[in-house]
């Protein structure tokens, strides 16, 4: 039996890119009947207003998930555990709570000793965003071809599963089912370490920047060029990613450290056949990504020519 994507009601708490691109689809879709859009600024509630994202837009969390059938979080992995307390005594009979972090242990340790045993209480991430933030930010195609991993912790009901995983197909996105713990090491390695040395190595050419007058931004090449682009992702959300994930992203890190100690090995060495061993094996993961649909072949990373 296929699930019902439908909901009556549909809560969205924290409307930035990924919450504004939700209510976005939803309207393209249709998958709701009333869409409520609540966040604890003023200033993003009345920005909702004013692009017409959702039916109802509110700062009251409380009041925003009253009769929800579907509650979704989309605030900083640090902050669910507080939202969790606020919305839990006033969470509809059989609502499914989620949310969208790209954590997932933690924001089960946060969230589930509030849930009330009456509702499913099931994580998701979706793999997707950019690094621009905030409700004007979203669109309602974010999702699609992207993957979506859903994490309900243990003894969760499967069709409540089955019916999360069928919204999020709804919007586009592919899905998969995973335990929590085991999400939170492999996102550690395709996105959380790989964020990390996007900042680091910016954080580095900013303090030559000073040194070299200007030429670090002057003469960026398209590898520096790209670690900017994930360096300007969203700072608190990305604060309490590596706050909340420390210890797979500890692990993975050492493990890259013990590899990089290798690879200046090799340069000090003149290892070449070693490199060209190395850097053949990452083109095949290139190759393998575009295959996946998860990236373009297109020139220049499909940028747009002026």
């Amino acid at each position: 039996m296929t699930a019902p994507v439908h909901f009556d009601k549909v809560t969205l708490i924290g409307i930035g890119l990924i919450g504004s691109s939700i209510a976005r689809a939803l309207g393209v879709l249709g998958l709701a009947g009333t869409v409520v859009a609540a966040d604890r600024s003023e200033a993003v509630v009345a920005r909702v207003q004013e692009l017409g994202l959702a039916d109802e837009a509110t700062t009251d969390l409380a009041a925003a998930v009253k009769d929800a059938d579907l509650v979704v979080l989309c605030v900083p992995v640090g902050a669910c555990g507080a939202v969790a307390e606020i919305i839990a005594p006033h969470l509809k009979t059989g609502a499914i709570v989620s949310d969208v972090g790209s954590v997932k242990g933690s924001v089960v340790a946060q969230m589930a000793p509030f849930m009330p045993t009456d509702v499913h209480f099931i994580p998701a991430h979706p793999v997707a965003g950019t690094e621009h933030s905030g409700p004007d930010s979203g669109f309602a195609e974010l999702f699609h071809e992207r993957w979506c991993i859903v994490t309900p912790p243990a003894g969760t009901d499967p069709e409540a599963v089955e019916r999360l995983t069928a919204f999020w197909q709804a919007l586009g996105s592919r899905t998969e089912v995973m335990a929590p713990d085991h999400h939170d090491l492999v996102l550690a390695i395709t996105s959380h370490v790989p964020h990390l040395i996007a900042y680091n190595i910016v954080g580095t050419a900013s303090d030559l920047e000073q040194v070299t007058e200007s030429e670090v931004i002057k003469f960026s090449a398209g590898g520096f060029r790209d670690f900017t682009r994930i360096a300007a992702s969203d700072p608190t959300m990305w604060r309490d990613v590596f706050l909340h994930n420390k210890e797979a992203v500890l692990e993975v890190l050492g493990r890259f450290t013990e590899d990089l100690i290798a690879l200046q090995r090799n340069i000090r060495w003149a290892q070449g056949d070693q490199l060209f061993d190395l850097f053949t094996r990452t083109r095949a993961i290139r190759r393998s990504i575009i295959d996946q649909h998860q990236d373009t072949a297109d020139p220049d990373f499909g940028r747009a020519r002026k």
